[in-house]
């Protein structure tokens, strides 16, 4: 038997932060989410699996176009036309009624737990081996229960546990996603548990085999390198699964860093980004670049390097239509505080990013705004603006403590 493996292909993901890019470009990229669908279907086509599991936010929201919906149906029409059995879950983005939904009307799709209740499906490969997926389909944004529980235990036969899903934490609000732990999911003894969710590819068990796929296609600088599907293979005697990784991103995301020592003028403060981010474009990326030691910059350099038309400028030296979208300012200056004013800087510091008040800042918005609950929840997300708020705070404070000294 094989087997696809497939999660997160986010269709209809709106790139934000990339809008002062080409029209053209801007367009091509919000597609890349679809052509790397497309290479996902032809890759199960062309390695004539069995089965193809689809483990949630297949949409980016609850709202997805009809031309996504229509482009989705077609693609796994093809699979379908070739008796190749799909079996789906939605995630917490594409929590939809499937009453409303365009799915295909054919044996061999499966929507499971369409109720959110935990559904089996039995059935068998062209070659006669059996197998069963159980899974369900979330029906709101959040699932705070932990689903595990309501798994029934391995059959007889290959059993496959497919799931959208987080780790459980130590932190109460981000065990909002059917939480489960890794031994819960071991002791159910599966064969296989198919996971989607969480964008890093990844293997969480290998006795047995329990894991993430990871995204289709990266959706911003946080989800680097490539991206594509797992191909798994069982051998029908001992029941054993080997994986494939197929990649099947048109554009990877990819951070590089500029590290400063002294002051430097523009010319060469341009020819050495352009260096740096020639030696890793080896495909079509899109490039944050964190410039360490951006103390040494003038007033000036600072305004260029924050400058999406300079980014575009850059980006005419580099190969296969790359370009850099994101720099990032990071100061490697150490503050030279009286002891007294240390103090209060770091009781100042403490309190300010505070994660309980950051989330109160936030609320109004994460209440209108489904991607802004999301990326609340992620910790990068919020390391990114401490650190963006202490260069900014840093900046401030040395100025004064530069003109107070000089005078």
């Amino acid at each position: 038997m094989k087997f696809m493996h497939l999660a997160d292909a986010h269709l209809d993901s709106p790139f934000q932060g990339l809008s002062f890019l080409p029209s053209n470009e801007f367009k091509n990229i919000k597609q890349s989410t679809q052509k790397s669908f497309t290479k996902a279907i032809d890759t199960a086509l062309d390695r004539n699996v069995d089965l193809v599991l689809i483990a949630g936010d297949t949409f980016d929201s609850v709202h997805p176009s009809p031309q996504s919906q229509l482009f989705f149906n077609r693609e796994i029409k093809r699979l379908t036309d070739q008796k190749i059995q799909v079996v789906m879950i939605l995630g917490n983005h594409d929590y939809l009624n499937p009453d409303e939904m365009l799915l295909p009307q054919t044996p061999y799709f499966k929507l499971l737990g369409s109720n959110e209740e935990v559904e089996e499906f039995e059935s068998k490969t062209k070659g006669d081996f059996s197998y069963t997926v159980v899974g369900f389909s979330y029906q709101h944004n959040h699932i705070e229960t932990d689903k595990i529980s309501e798994f029934p235990k391995r059959r007889d036969n290959f059993t496959i546990g497919l799931m959208h899903a987080g780790a459980k934490t130590t932190t109460n609000y981000q065990n909002v996603y059917a939480p489960f732990t890794t031994a819960e999911i071991k002791d159910l003894n599966y064969d296989y548990f198919a996971l989607g969710h969480i964008h890093l590819r990844q293997t969480l068990s290998e006795d047995p085999l329990i894991v993430y796929s990871g995204n289709l296609q990266g959706r911003h600088i946080n989800e680097q390198g490539s991206k594509g599907v797992y191909i798994d293979t069982v051998d029908e005697t001992t029941k054993k699964v080997g994986l494939d990784f197929v990649e099947t991103a048109p554009i990877i995301w990819q951070m590089a860093t500029l590290t400063l020592d002294r002051e430097i003028s523009q010319n060469d403060l341009t020819r050495q980004i352009v260096e740096i981010l020639t030696k890793q474009n080896v495909q079509q990326t899109l490039f944050g670049l964190t410039i360490e030691g951006a103390q040494y910059l003038s007033e000036k350099e600072l305004e260029l390097v924050k400058d999406s038309d300079y980014w575009l400028q850059l980006s005419n030296s580099l190969k296969f239509d790359s370009r850099l979208v994101k720099v990032y300012l990071k100061n490697n200056e150490k503050l030279q505080l009286k002891t007294a004013d240390k103090e209060a800087f770091d009781q100042a510091e403490s309190e300010t990013f505070e994660l309980d008040k950051i989330y109160a800042l936030a609320n109004d918005l994460s209440k209108k705004s489904d991607y802004v609950a999301d990326i609340l929840k992620k910790p990068e997300f919020i390391n990114e603006v401490k650190e963006l708020a202490q260069v900014k705070l840093g900046q401030k404070l040395k100025d004064i403590d530069d003109e107070v000294n000089s005078n």
